[in-house]
């Protein structure tokens, strides 16, 4: 079986990796050349941490490298894939430019999946000529590590789809949790509704980030608690997917100014160096200066 990933970003080449771990042919597209390098590097290095961590074999990771192929043509990129995931940027519009363009050069048959953590996969769907092969195939950060993988189904999605879509994430030794296409399906609606609920608590002095988080990790057994994880999504994500639930699902979820400030000074934790924490070569280092 052959995927296609389109969108080498972090989710992307996250979900490349464990196709062909598990031994599908993957083929990696992204517009940018250097993001395709970028995404290779990155993949070699999980394998390596995986080596390390007696996950896997020398010749596992090799095999697993040598299954990837990256290409920024499109038409190679979904020639001969019996499924397509994309993984783009959280933007409607394009998510449905680049599945309409994925079906019409795809075979006839071939299932897509969108990786949205938010938007409506109905909706997405309905820009295909076909909307019945679509699903939604929403994975975590990091996808590799991660054992979860939620399967949303929009209203147009057949029952062979969604079959289809199951049996992959099985196949990748990953649990699929099945939900309808509603806001924020069922993981994203409950975890930005912990996080906005954090947020608006430091605003309010009740707690800084780090008691916070300490007090979800050790009295709730979060294996992260809400203001780190916000940190690791991205403030400029969270807020997007904040705005979203706001419109479909009403004022509880309305972002929190100390958010939106943030986020207009670029502070967008993990990637950017600073969020709630002060970031360095990926590790936390302490609470930003401001919560003090």
């Amino acid at each position: 079986m052959k995927l296609c990933v389109i969108g080498a970003g972090t989710m992307g080449h996250g979900i490349a990796q464990v196709g062909a771990t598990a031994g599908y042919d993957v083929s990696l597209r992204d517009v940018d050349e250097g993001v395709l390098t970028d995404a290779m590097d990155s993949i070699e290095e999980n394998l390596g941490g995986a080596i390390a961590r007696d996950k896997l074999s020398e010749s596992e990771a090799a095999d697993a490298m040598d299954h990837i192929e990256s290409t920024t043509n499109l038409g190679e990129a979904v020639e001969g894939a019996d499924l397509v995931i994309e993984a783009v940027p959280e933007n409607e519009d394009l998510k449905k430019d680049v599945l309409s363009e994925a079906e019409e050069l795809a075979a006839e048959g071939t299932v897509l999946a969108t990786n949205t953590s938010s938007l409506p996969v109905t909706s997405i769907a309905s820009a295909l000529g076909d909307p019945s092969k679509l699903v939604g195939l929403h994975f975590f950060n990091p996808v590799h590590i991660m054992a979860l993988v939620e399967v949303v189904l929009a209203e147009q999605t057949s029952e062979e789809t969604a079959t289809f879509a199951a049996e992959f994430v099985e196949a990748l030794d990953k649990t699929a949790v099945v939900v309808e296409d509603a806001p924020g399906f069922a993981t994203s609606r409950l975890g930005a509704a912990q996080g906005v609920e954090a947020i608006r608590m430091v605003e309010e002095g009740v707690a800084a980030p780090g008691a916070i988080d300490d007090g979800m990790e050790l009295g709730y057994r979060h294996p992260m608690g809400p203001l780190k994880l916000t940190d690791v999504v991205g403030l400029d994500v969270r807020l997007d997917i904040l705005e979203h639930l706001r419109e479909e699902l009403g004022e509880r979820f309305r972002p929190p100014a100390i958010l939106r400030r943030k986020v207009r000074a670029g502070k967008l934790g993990k990637k950017s160096g600073e969020g709630f924490y002060v970031w360095e070569d990926g590790e936390a280092l302490a609470v930003a200066e401001e919560f003090r």
